[in-house]
């Protein structure tokens, strides 16, 4: 049997990425009601944001669900605390090292799969608990590494003992049955779940990625030491601009500061940021997420085999 969906209680080894202000209830239970892993975003939120999010996930399903957790957040700790006392199964971490919670965490019976850019920081991962982890190449969507998912997932699969779960550039079965081969065990898929029937994003933010081309997705913030790949628009020209002018964070970080909100929630097209990974161009059409997750895993084994799935 696949190990990720064994370790997490999944039919298929899809995670749903945990995206800020997009991944709420609705998509994460429509990803878990479909065989995969839903994940609901913390994000920046309070804890008792999240905690309405797990409540209505529970009521909208009853399969396995998770919740991502950004460490730099200034409630990570509230959130780890929430996690713990409504008992949810599954987190993922992103943003920092989540090793200074892996005791208590595990006491609670929470599985705990962190999001790497780099080999030493999964090897790391492993020695302090790690369920399975996810490496994101830099062909992903929101805030990214330097490594592409094509030379990352198999160096950490050759450096850690744990599933390797690869994101970056994954949209379909062809990009799953990519990752396999590179000797990851599942796949994450963020901008694709984006236009999903499910998704509550504007639906500026989905035409937007069905109507992108192949250069669209680019990449502002590198001179912050934190950057981020989003499509292109008034937004990303005048972002850009100013960081070639000489910019400093601090100006940079408040330009850019409700930006994702004004693309979810308002569909701003010139002043939002419309956060997506390289593959947005590959996406034609919104569709249930049921759908989905089916078109990729037959797509995957018609490539690749059967993938350890029944």
């Amino acid at each position: 049997m696949n190990r990720v969906c064994e370790l997490l209680d999944i039919k298929y080894p899809i995670i749903q990425g945990g995206m800020a202000w997009v991944a709420d209830a609705n998509l994460a239970s429509a990803v878990s009601n479909a065989g995969g892993l839903g994940l609901i975003a913390g994000g920046s939120a309070p804890k008792e944001a999240i905690k309405a999010e797990i409540k209505k996930c529970r009521e909208l399903t009853d399969k396995t669900f998770g919740v991502n957790i950004m460490l730099m957040s200034p409630f990570a700790d509230d959130l780890i605390d929430l996690v713990i006392e409504e008992k949810v199964s599954v987190i993922t971490t992103g943003a920092g090292n989540p090793a200074k919670y892996m005791d208590r965490l595990k006491k609670a019976g929470v599985r705990v799969v962190p999001v790497v850019p780099t080999v030493a920081l999964a090897q790391r991962m492993e020695k302090v608990g790690a369920t399975a982890i996810i490496i994101e190449g830099t062909e992903a969507g929101g805030h990214i590494g330097e490594l592409t998912t094509m030379v990352l997932a198999p160096q950490v699969a050759d450096a850690v003992s744990v599933p390797v779960i690869a994101a970056g550039g994954i949209a379909d079965g062809r990009g799953m049955a990519a990752a396999f081969a590179l000797g990851a065990e599942g796949v994450q898929v963020g901008t694709r779940f984006i236009c999903s029937d499910e998704c509550s994003a504007h639906d500026n933010y989905k035409q937007m990625i069905i109507k992108a081309r192949d250069r669209d997705a680019i990449v502002t913030g590198r001179s912050t030491g934190h950057p981020v790949r989003s499509l292109k628009n008034k937004m990303t020209k005048v972002f850009l601009n100013a960081e070639n002018d000489g910019a400093t964070p601090e100006e940079l970080e408040l330009m850019g500061t409700g930006a994702l909100r004004m693309a979810k929630i308002d569909g701003d097209k010139e002043k939002g940021s419309f956060m997506s990974g390289q593959i947005a161009a590959m996406v034609k059409d919104i569709k249930p997420c049921k759908d989905i997750v089916e078109d990729m895993i037959d797509e995957a084994k018609s490539v690749i085999g059967n993938l350890g799935i029944d």
